[in-house]
C-alpha cells in the first residue's frame, strides 16, 4: 500500500579481487556488457556467491579450506571463480606453489577446471582488502568482500565475451585520473579502494600493507542534500574521504552501490 515503508532488501554475499602485477604496478579492471549491473563502470572482477561455491567437494581442491568457516570459504571460492569466468586467469597453484597452466575455457565448470589443472586454490593467497555493504535503501543490495591477490605471471587476461566486454591493466593513479577527467566511470567503493591501493608502489608493498590493516565494514548512508544526494561513509573507515555528492537523486544509488553481480 502507498505510504508503507518498503521492505529492506537482504544483501547478497559477493566477492571481488583486486588483481595486481608489477613492472609497472597495475591492477586489472573489467567493464561488463550492457545487461549486467553497473555495465558502464570499470569494476574489479568478481560477483555473487553461487550455491556451488559452498560445496564440500571443494575441500580436496582448496588449500586451507578446512581451516575456514564455510561462509568465508565460499566467498573466496566465488572470488576465484568469478575472476576466472571474467578474465580467464586461474589463480591455482601446484603442490610446490607454482602457478598452474590453464587450457580450459571460461565456460567450463569451474571445479572441473581446477581439477584438470593439476593444482588447487590456495585460499590464503587472497588478502582481505575491504568490505562494503550497499545502503539499506538500495533496491538491490550486495555484501561485497574485496580481496587483494597477485596475478598468475604465466597467464594472460582474456575477455570472456560474455559477462566482460573489456579488460584493462592500469595503475591505480591513472584510473583515478581518467575517472576525474570524465574518461572513465567508476563507482564510489571502487574509487575508494583504488585510492587505498595507490598508496603502494609494488605488489609486495600492497600485500604487506593489506595484511597489516584491519578491515572496516562500510555501510554507507544516502543523505538528501540541497541540489542532490550524498553517499556518506564513516571517518573510521580510513579512506580519507567521507562522502560522494551527486547532483541528481537518481544517481545516488549507482554511486553508493558496489559491483556484486557477475
Amino acid at each position: 500500500m502507498a505510504g508503507e515503508p518498503r521492505e529492506i532488501a537482504i544483501p547478497r554475499p559477493a566477492a571481488t579481487i583486486l588483481l595486481v602485477r608489477d613492472a609497472p604496478f597495475e591492477v586489472l579492471m573489467v567493464r561488463r556488457h550492457a545487461g549486467q549491473t553497473f555495465s558502464s563502470a570499470l569494476v574489479f572482477p568478481g560477483g555473487t556467491v553461487d550455491e556451488s561455491d559452498w560445496s564440500d567437494a571443494w575441500l580436496d581442491l582448496a588449500t586451507s579450506g578446512e581451516a575456514l568457516d564455510p561462509a568465508e570459504r565460499a566467498l573466496r571460492i566465488a572470488a576465484f571463480r568469478e575472476t576466472f569466468e571474467e578474465t580467464a586467469i586461474l589463480l591455482a597453484r601446484d603442490a610446490d606453489g607454482r602457478p598452474v597452466s590453464c587450457r580450459s575455457t571460461t565456460r567450463d565448470d569451474f571445479r572441473t577446471v581446477v581439477a584438470e589443472s593439476g593444482g588447487t586454490l590456495w585460499l590464503d593467497d587472497l588478502i582481505k582488502f575491504g568490505h562494503w555493504i550497499t545502503p539499506v535503501n538500495g533496491p538491490k543490495r550486495f555484501d561485497t568482500h574485496f580481496f587483494l591477490a597477485r596475478t598468475a605471471a604465466n597467464q594472460e587476461a582474456v575477455c570472456d565475451g560474455g559477462e566482460a566486454v573489456a579488460l584493462e591493466w592500469a595503475s591505480p593513479e591513472s584510473i583515478l585520473a581518467r575517472a576525474a577527467a570524465g574518461e572513465r566511470s567508476i563507482l564510489f567503493p571502487t574509487r575508494m579502494n583504488l585510492r587505498r591501493l595507490a598508496e603502494s608502489g609494488t605488489v609486495e608493498d600492497a600485500l604487506t600493507t593489506a595484511r597489516a590493516r584491519p578491515v572496516f565494514t562500510v555501510l554507507p548512508r544516502v543523505e538528501r542534500r540541497e541540489g542532490g544526494m550524498a553517499v556518506v561513509i564513516p571517518q573510521d573507515a580510513g579512506y580519507g574521504e567521507t562522502e560522494n555528492f551527486h547532483p541528481r537523486e537518481e544517481m545516488a544509488g549507482h554511486a553508493a552501490g558496489q559491483p556484486g553481480e557477475g
